[in-house]
């Protein structure tokens, strides 16, 4: 079972109107990751999540236990872990499948843009790429699933705290959310 619910404070509140409060969770609350601390690559390793891999066995493969699987959501600004974590291979082409009905059509199109960065940092990094329009000298097509497999592979790349700094990080966490 989770912890993560467990650092919120409580509250009673009557839902029903009936003068029979319950005591619930207070989930509203929210705290994220200061962007100080996010940008400051000495207390982050890079990860590249593999297929197959869950928020929680990356928690015990890294922190050795699924209970830290929350930080990593939290210092990746994941909201849903379902769609903005990245997707098994199977749960891709399903996705892709449902959302496209002709996943090799074009999406959009690209060329190296003329200015400004050229190179990329590796072969996930298409920031060197500019959208043009399809009568641009140069332009390439981009298909849906090239399109989707992109924005996969973005989504691979994340950030864990070393496990150095878990304990502190979980320890601020709940002094914020209970504020």
């Amino acid at each position: 079972m989770s912890i993560y619910f467990t650092y919120f404070p409580k509250l009673l509140y009557d839902i029903d109107k009936s003068g029979n409060p319950k005591l619930i969770t207070d989930i509203i609350r929210r705290v994220k990751a200061r962007d100080g601390v996010k940008s400051n690559s000495f207390i982050f390793d890079k990860y590249d999540v593999v297929n197959g891999d869950t928020p929680e066995s990356v928690s015990y493969n890294t922190y050795g236990t699924t209970e830290y699987y929350w930080t990593i959501l939290l210092v990746n600004d994941m909201k849903d872990r379902y769609y903005d974590w990245p997707l098994s291979d199977q749960a891709f082409e399903a996705y892709v499948k449902d959302k496209y009905a002709n996943p090799n059509a074009i999406h959009h199109y690209e060329k190296v843009q003329s200015s400004g960065p050229q190179t990329g940092n590796g072969p996930e990094d298409y920031t060197h790429l500019i959208e043009v329009n399809s009568t641009e000298v140069g332009a390439l097509s981009v298909s849906n699933y090239e399109y989707e497999r992109r924005i996969q592979d973005q989504k691979r790349q994340i950030n864990l705290l070393k496990e150095g700094y878990i304990s502190n990080f979980v320890t601020e966490f709940q002094r914020l959310v209970r504020r």
